[in-house]
């Protein structure tokens, strides 16, 4: 098992539109793709931000999973379309647990 960490920049002032459409209609749609481990928003340091972990089993599974997810006409039609435009930056990284991590 490995995880999926993704931070993602909000333009200044779009953070509350960005979560409430999250919650409204992107997790209802992207639970059934992938397993959500954790999500959370910066309060002190770099604002404007989301950061989001995801499990998956195998590299295979995400790229199965993921291109699942973007063939999804309700996720690309009632979520992407709405919230890449208050985007302003992306990043994605993939962690491997060390083996003393209490999360595996």
């Amino acid at each position: 098992m490995f995880y999926e960490m993704r931070t993602y920049t909000v333009q200044p002032g779009k953070l509350k539109e960005y979560l409430q459409n999250f919650e409204a209609e992107g997790l209802p749609i992207i639970s059934r793709h992938a397993k959500l481990i954790g999500w959370w928003y910066t309060e002190v340091g770099t604002l404007n931000q989301v950061v989001h972990i995801w499990a998956w089993e195998s590299l295979d599974e995400r790229v199965r999973r993921r291109a699942a997810l973007l063939e999804d006409p309700n996720w690309m039609n009632r979520f992407i379309a709405k919230a890449t435009p208050l985007l302003i930056d992306q990043e994605s990284r993939i962690m491997l647990a060390a083996s003393f991590s209490p999360i595996r």
